[in-house]
């Protein structure tokens, strides 16, 4: 299980937004306890959120392992199909978790090229 400093915020409004081990978050239960989502509290701004908040899993259901190997199929070129079939799940659970991974890649991608440092000798300014 992950350790609390590697979470931040997830609420847009907070100062602590963002900022990894500030010491603003503490456990708040189980937000699946069968699965063994924590849910997570900011003292900061007084808000709850799951640990998966942000991630591309936010709204999975699927177990974890299963959810990061659909992934990994996909990431491999392995068709819908036969990941759906490899996996034994719906062909529109891999459609719906390859558009959330997808969409969460381009936001990744997004926030960290425009924070990227401006490279005085590149071709592109």
């Amino acid at each position: 299980m992950r350790e609390l400093a590697e979470f931040c915020c997830q609420n847009p409004d907070c100062p602590d937004a963002g900022l990894r081990g500030k010491g603003n978050l503490r456990w708040h239960g189980w937000s699946s306890k069968k699965s063994g989502i924590r849910g997570l509290f900011c003292r900061t701004c007084r808000k709850y959120f799951s640990e998966r908040k942000g991630t591309a899993l936010e709204h999975s259901r699927l177990p974890k392992d299963k959810a990061v190997s659909l992934i990994e199929h996909l990431r491999e070129d392995c068709g819908v199909r036969s990941t759906a079939r490899l996996l034994r799940i719906s062909s529109n659970t891999v459609i719906r978790y390859a558009r959330l991974a997808g969409d969460h890649a381009a936001r990744t991608h997004d926030e960290l090229v425009e924070f990227s440092p401006s490279d005085e000798g590149s071709a592109t300014r």
